[in-house]
Formats: C-alpha cells, sequence, structure tokens
C-alpha cells in the first residue's frame, strides 16, 4: 500500500483513478486491460513500434476482435487527430524500440465515447500525463524507475470501472486477469491486496526507487529525463553522421532516444555496440532487433547527466572504430 500511495503522489494521480499491482510486468497489466474489457466496443489500435505492433498481433489474432489498425513507420507518428473516438483506443505513450511518443494527451476528447487504454511504460514519471484523458494506463518498474521485473501497475479511471462492472468478455478469463467478483470491482487490488504475492524484495526496490524520487522534489524525475535528452539532442546536433530517428522534435522521446547513423547497417551498430560495451562505456546501446539499424540511448532519470555528456568522445571512438574493422 506505501508504494502505491507513492506512485500516487509522485504521478499527481487523481483520487477518481484506481491504482494496483498485478502480475507479468508492463505486458501482464496492459493483457489484463485488454481481455477484461475489449469487445464491448470496436477497437482502433495504433501502432508506430513494435510494442505498439504487439498488442494489434493480440487484439487481432488472440482476442480475433478485427480492431481497426492505423500504422505509421519507425520515426513517424500516425495521424492523430484522425482517431475515432467512438471506438476503444490502444496505443502506447512513448514507444521505446522507435524513440516516438505522443507529444501530450490533447488528441484525446473529453467527451470520447470510448476508453483510452494508455501502455505508458517508459512514460510514466518522465512526462506530465493529464490523467483525466486517461481511463487505462500501465507500466513497470523495471523502465523509468529503473526497479525489478515481474511486476506491472494498473491504473483505471472512473470510466474503466464502470466498463469493467457492466461488460462481461465473451471469451474466458484467467484466474490473474479477474478484477471483477460477483459484478463488482475486486477492490483488494487497488488496495495493496494483490491477487499474487508479489516480491517483497522488489517492491522494497521499488519503494527505494520512488523515496529517491520523492527526495529530488516536485517534477524531479522530469526535470533529470528533460536534462538528460537535451544533454544528448546537443550530442547530435554536433555531429554530422549522428541523427534521430523520430523526425519531429515535439513528439521525439525524451527515455529511450533513438539515433540514426550515417550509412549504418546491422553489423556496424553490433561493432560498436560491442566496442562500447567491452571498453565498459556503454552497455546495450544498439537499437531494437525490429527497428532501423541504430543507436538506443537511455535517457530516463535514472541516468546522471554527467553521464550522458561523456558520451560524445565515446560513440566517435565506437563509430571510428567500427568503420575501420
Amino acid at each position: 500500500q506505501y508504494s502505491i500511495d507513492l506512485m500516487r503522489e509522485l504521478l499527481k494521480l487523481p483520487d477518481t483513478h484506481r491504482i494496483g499491482i498485478v502480475p507479468g510486468s508492463d505486458t501482464g497489466a496492459y493483457e489484463m486491460a485488454m481481455w477484461t474489457m475489449l469487445g464491448a466496443k470496436p477497437v482502433t489500435a495504433l501502432a508506430w513500434e513494435s510494442f505498439g505492433e504487439g498488442w494489434v498481433t493480440d487484439a487481432v489474432k488472440q482476442l480475433k476482435i478485427d480492431p481497426t489498425v492505423v500504422r505509421a513507420d519507425y520515426g513517424q507518428l500516425p495521424d492523430l487527430d484522425a482517431v475515432d473516438w467512438s471506438n476503444d483506443v490502444l496505443f502506447t505513450w512513448n514507444g521505446t524500440t522507435s524513440g516516438v511518443r505522443v507529444p501530450n494527451a490533447d488528441w484525446i476528447p473529453d467527451d470520447r465515447e470510448g476508453l483510452s487504454f494508455a501502455d505508458a511504460t517508459s512514460g510514466v514519471f518522465a512526462y506530465d500525463i493529464d490523467w483525466t484523458k486517461i481511463d487505462v494506463a500501465t507500466f513497470s518498474w523495471q523502465k523509468v524507475l529503473g526497479g525489478e521485473g515481474a511486476h506491472g501497475v494498473l491504473i483505471l479511471g472512473p470510466r474503466a470501472v464502470e466498463r469493467l462492472e457492466s461488460y462481461t468478455p465473451a471469451w474466458p478469463l484467467p484466474k490473474v486477469f479477474r478484477l471483477v467478483s460477483k459484478g463488482k470491482l475486486t477492490e483488494g487490488v487497488f488496495k495493496g491486496e494483490t491477487i499474487n504475492t508479489p516480491s517483497m524484495l522488489a517492491v522494497e526496490d521499488a519503494i527505494f526507487s520512488l523515496e529517491w524520487a520523492k527526495s529530488l522534489g516536485e517534477d524531479g524525475l522530469i526535470k533529470r529525463s528533460d536534462a538528460n535528452a537535451a544533454a544528448l539532442d546537443k550530442i547530435v546536433a554536433e555531429r554530422d553522421w549522428l541523427g534521430h530517428l523520430a523526425v519531429d522534435p515535439a513528439t521525439r522521446s525524451k527515455t529511450s532516444v533513438c539515433l540514426t547513423v550515417e550509412g549504418a547497417d546491422e553489423a556496424l551498430i553490433k561493432a560498436m555496440a560491442s566496442a562500447l560495451e567491452k571498453a565498459g562505456a556503454a552497455y546495450d546501446v544498439a537499437g531494437y532487433r525490429d527497428a532501423p539499424p541504430g543507436l538506443r540511448i537511455w535517457c530516463g532519470a535514472t541516468v546522471d547527466i554527467a553521464d550522458i555528456e561523456e558520451l560524445g568522445p565515446w560513440l566517435d571512438w565506437a563509430y571510428a572504430t567500427a568503420k575501420a574493422a
């Protein structure tokens, strides 16, 4: 319960929204929302990178609900103003594999008929989120808080609760997904009574991160992410051979920043990432396997700005080394 209270305070989550800890990381939380609430209305799924595509696959192949799929290429965002809000809408707040995020929640109307489902992992604690626009949000501790895996966080607004209590899906629900008993929301899930016993070590670790976040003052995490992203931006601007995969600065991620490298193929990126890793300078910086070849640099609040600032010369060295190989 203490971790839930801390999350509520740091996220500035209004009392209208419930927050619960569920099994299966962000994936488990988002699947739980999809399996329990989809099917009551038509569905629109937005996809501009691999995790968004994952939700499309589940909606089409597992739940078989035939959603309207609106896609954009890596580095781009679909036309958000064209979204039909008489439907339920699935989207990722921050696309970690393309470095493209939604600019804000202004494109979500107040009088929407459908529910908004935000996969907000790597988005929460890094952006100011207007919770009045969000009916369902999910995240995990391991992304922005740098916490342990396996546990997800599910946030439900009043309209999502209304859906859960008034709608029964046509498909069977596994026990770990069930949020309703006798037509009423199982409130315990949102009061620290988790469906399964969570790892207390993981909870303690999350509390440690949350208390640290609180010690940074109001919006401390957001300010750190902003500063890190700006420092990386400067490195990119100073080098002709580096660029951003995300075309529009207004929709460029401040946490999972994806970079393009001039003339790079998979082998060059692999060589760069491997050189940086061997030197102990940076770990796991190759772009996601489904994305165009490039680098992916974490600029979330758990990274110190000094470490981002020192990255420039290391990237120069790795690029030169990989090209010479």
